[in-house]
């Protein structure tokens, strides 16, 4: 007798052996208290969780009202839960002296956990640049394995994928500034923590992520030494020596030592007041030649008067 195919399918023993009830539970999530000891972080968090005001604010709230928008979090093979949405609110708990937080469990794979975590951090008023960048490549990274391509650390002018045009329209930034953002994640920590402290401007910053590691390093010193960061016109020149072949720690030390147009002294002048000073019969662009002389006879008067008073 030939064998029959079963009319029905069960991926798992779990399955077969619960009901409609609890199946439904598993994949829509449960609402539940669970122990913050049993709670591990999400792998390569992106996102910051700090102590400051504003979280000792949300510490006052949880103490008060409790934890209103269940943490999500997904079961592990060990027994323990791994946090996909909710850091800021574990640590409050934990802060507020509290054993357990209200959670949302749910079965996810890596991938959707990955995507889900990245949405969730979306409405965060405050993102640093660095926040974004690992996150961004997280998320787009995950949709690329559920088989949507991306390639967002190429030229901008050539791609094969929209993805990163999806994720732009999600977070409201254009596909060029999602692709600066990745590349800010090929940084060394410290010039990225200055790009985070604003010290580093976004351009410069990029350029700087095509340098390797070592010319990275040696960028870093000259900045420390000189109190001095980069111009973004500088970068690019660093970037392309690299390409040549003719970069050094001595042809950086050079450029670094450069003095840049947002450095040098500027007098500013009241034109409105200057311009009462000036005969009308003077054009505009004769005007700075006209204060330069008028300048030079007020300082050859001057030391008259000092050569004078001398006798």
């Amino acid at each position: 007798m030939a064998n029959r195919k079963s009319d029905f399918s069960l991926s798992t023993l779990d399955d077969l052996f619960s009901s409609q009830e609890e199946r439904d539970a598993k994949k829509n999530g449960v609402i539940r208290e669970i122990p913050l000891e049993l709670i591990d972080g999400f792998p390569n968090h992106p996102f910051k969780v700090k102590d400051d005001e504003e979280m000792f604010k949300l510490v006052e709230s949880v103490k008060t009202n409790g934890v209103l928008t269940p943490a999500i979090l997904r079961p592990k093979e060990n027994g323990r839960y791994e946090m996909v949405s909710g850091h800021r609110r574990k640590r409050a708990c934990e802060l507020a002296q509290m054993d357990t937080i209200r959670c949302e469990v749910r079965d996810l794979t890596d991938d959707e956990a990955t995507i889900l975590m990245v949405e969730s951090n979306y409405h965060r008023p405050e993102i640093l640049p660095s926040e974004k960048a690992f996150a961004y490549k997280m998320r787009l990274e995950a949709m690329n394995r559920q088989g949507k391509r991306s390639d967002l650390t190429s030229t901008p002018l050539v791609s094969k994928s929209r993805s990163n045009e999806a994720l732009g329209d999600e977070v409201g930034e254009s596909r060029e500034q999602i692709r600066r953002y990745i590349r800010l994640t090929y940084l060394i920590p410290k010039l990225l923590d200055l790009v985070d402290e604003g010290s580093i401007k976004m351009r410069p910053a990029v350029e700087l992520s095509y340098l390797n590691e070592d010319f990275q390093k040696a960028v870093l010193e000259e900045i420390e030494l000189n109190l001095s960061t980069p111009s973004h016109a500088q970068a690019i020149r660093l970037r392309k020596m690299q390409d040549e072949g003719t970069l050094s720690t001595q042809t950086i030390s050079e450029i670094m030592c450069e003095e840049k147009p947002n450095q040098k002294e500027r007098i500013v002048l009241s034109s409105d007041r200057v311009r009462k000073l000036i005969p009308k019969s003077v054009t505009l662009d004769k005007t700075e030649d006209y204060v330069c002389r008028a300048l030079e006879h007020y300082a050859k008067y001057q030391k008259r008067i000092a050569e004078r008073d001398s006798r």
